[in-house]
């Protein structure tokens, strides 16, 4: 590992204390891999019977496990979005609380998608999640993410925050701000953030993520949930700015994490000036403590009384075009004919539950696919989403031929009958084909394959 910065060095002594020498001897230890199971897709008790690289149960994620496997990214589960690859120590702020599975949540800086993918596993078909990114290829990669999980009832944006918060006020009941920050929690894994680290920039990043958390209070319903987090331990990203927050807002109290987070975590930290006494329900995972990088979180409650002050509910008056329900009726046993409608031009199947205006959005729930010329070319998060409802399926097993085949583009033999089918793995949906004659013409895309 590359050399510490001096001052760097003297901020975490003063932090750790005599802990210090522990936690620079953890720094050059491998970094910890781990991952979920997406439960969107396949139960934990369903995945453990197909399991072959689980490196051992999580203890604060109930469906979180450490990875003892080499180039997962290549392996046909991560193809058909079972699972998700995540730090550790990432996945404990979306296990800081409770979530209720209706709750309209957001992620305000949500790239690449670990907690956003995460979160949605809590939340069930009346629950929406918006995940939003700031830079456009990073909003690209996110909704790539959450494509390739089959989610439903998502939207990403890309926007800056506080345009979020003139876009969705008084929305959500729960917005987890992960936000941008010095990166100190990220060294072992990534050597660019010690060359980028300096003092100046912590306090640029303390001054940016104030901001951030004061266009989440804008977002969040009365009686909401604020999860504040960080990959950071300065002082300044974190319980400093936690502090001066509730100085700010008197109406919001810091509040404890669940015990499973509270068991695996260090307490927060009290400082000169620190008027919040309650800072030890902050949580700071540090690498030397438990497995997985360093995190930092604070649960902020609203002590409002709960209302929902803006009316979500998108008009279902929307004219659908026949070729769309016709295409439908051909490829799905069943689907909710009030979810179709119609975004930015394309028809898309999202709850009606929730409005999203013209333009504000970089996807709406789940894109059904491109209007043609008399006939719908369907999406990949289409096959991805609703594949257990298609009507035509091609099942393969993951060490099959036949499956290697289809990832890396290639037309497949089959016995299914004509038509658009999904292709599945293990049970699980990893893409589409159209079958004509006995052969399965690819529609996995070409970006996804494997070279």
């Amino acid at each position: 590992m590359k050399k510490l910065p001096e001052s760097y060095v003297n901020r975490m002594k003063a932090i750790l204390g005599d802990e210090y020498p522990l936690y620079e001897k953890a720094l050059c230890d491998e970094p910890v891999k781990a991952f979920r199971v997406n439960t969107d897709k396949i139960s934990v008790e369903d995945f453990a019977k197909i399991d072959g690289f689980s490196g051992g149960k999580i203890p604060y994620t109930e469906n979180g496990f450490y990875l003892n496997y080499d180039k997962i990214g290549n392996h046909p589960y991560h193809h058909a979005g079972m699972i998700y690859v995540q730090e550790p120590a990432a996945m404990a702020p979306a296990e800081s609380i409770d979530i209720k599975p209706d709750w309209k949540i957001l992620d305000m800086c949500a790239a690449p998608g670990g907690k956003s993918t995460q979160l949605k596993n809590k939340l069930q078909e009346k629950g929406i999640l918006v995940s939003n990114e700031i830079i456009p290829s990073r909003c690209k990669i996110l909704t790539g993410n959450i494509e390739r999980l089959g989610l439903l009832n998502t939207v990403t944006t890309c926007m800056d925050t506080a345009k979020l918060a003139d876009t969705f006020p008084d929305t959500f009941d729960m917005i987890m701000v992960d936000a941008p920050c010095s990166g100190e929690g990220m060294f072992r894994k990534d050597e660019n953030a010690i060359e980028e680290w300096s003092e100046e920039n912590v306090k640029k990043c303390a001054l940016r993520q104030a901001e951030i958390l004061e266009n989440a209070v804008k977002c969040l319903k009365n009686g909401g949930y604020i999860v504040y987090a960080t990959c950071t331990f300065s002082l300044e990203e974190n319980e400093m700015t936690v502090d001066n927050f509730l100085k700010n807002n008197p109406d919001f109290e810091i509040v404890p994490v669940k015990k499973s987070v509270m068991e695996s975590t260090a307490d927060g930290i009290y400082f000169d000036g620190c008027e919040c006494k309650d800072i030890h329900f902050a949580r700071r995972f540090y690498p030397h403590k438990n497995k997985g990088e360093g995190q930092f979180m604070a649960v902020l409650h609203h002590t409002g009384e709960k209302t929902a002050v803006y009316n979500t509910t998108r008009k279902t008056d929307i004219k659908i075009d026949k070729v769309i329900t016709d295409f439908l009726d051909d490829v799905l046993d069943t689907y909710d004919k009030e979810k179709v409608t119609m975004y930015n031009g394309n028809p898309v199947y999202f709850t009606p539950d929730f409005e999203v205006k013209k333009g504000t959005a970089f996807s709406c729930g789940v894109t059904i696919g491109e209007i043609r010329k008399n006939y719908i070319l369907p999406h990949h998060q289409f096959f991805m989403a609703l594949g257990k409802d298609f009507k035509r399926q091609i099942k393969l097993k993951h060490d099959s031929e036949e499956v290697t085949k289809y990832l890396h583009g290639e037309e497949i033999p089959t016995d299914c009958e004509n038509g658009w089918a999904v292709v599945t793995v293990d049970g699980c949906t990893v893409g589409g084909a159209k079958v004509v004659s006995g052969i399965a013409k690819n529609h996995y895309p070409k970006g996804l394959r494997l070279k």
